[in-house]
């Protein structure tokens, strides 16, 4: 809403509030029909933003921006912290750029896509009761909530 002003130095608040792209996703936002030409960016810390651009493409140029520029600072991620307890935790996402060429990081991808599919699909066929409140059904949960997000 506010004007970007060039000669304007970055507050505190402006850096607080500003959207990191890295590991993010634009994609059309086809669930949202309030308003036409409407691109969803998912982050890397699951925020989602809706953005209304000019024409449909524009929208996709957008898209197609904010993807390159996600993959670029969107270096593979860092195992999942190890504990001794057996707790999920959702690995870690670096915003450094990626040392991968193209082909590379898109093989990568393909890999992760099919890695984070077989552990859903392995996660759903030992499911825990969803009545209970305890810490693991509450893992189950965050666990599930992560790999279809991812």
């Amino acid at each position: 809403q506010d004007e970007y002003k060039p000669d304007k130095d970055l507050s505190e608040v402006d850096l607080k509030n500003a959207i990191r792209v890295h590991h993010a996703l634009a994609t059309k936002a086809s669930d949202y029909s309030k308003k036409s030409n409407v691109l969803k960016l998912k982050t890397a810390d699951w925020r989602v933003f809706l953005f209304q651009a000019p024409s449909k493409e524009e929208m996709l140029s957008w898209i197609l921006r904010i993807n390159l520029v996600a993959a670029i600072f969107s270096a593979p991620a860092f195992p999942a912290a190890i504990c001794s307890m057996k707790k999920f935790c959702r690995p870690l996402l670096p915003s450094s750029m990626t040392k991968l060429c193209q082909e590379e990081q898109l093989r990568s991808h393909e890999n992760k896509m099919k890695q984070i599919a077989d552990e859903l699909a392995e996660h759903k066929s030992h499911p825990v009761e969803k009545s209970l409140k305890s810490k693991e059904a509450e893992e189950y949960r965050l666990k599930e909530h992560y790999l279809i997000f991812e």
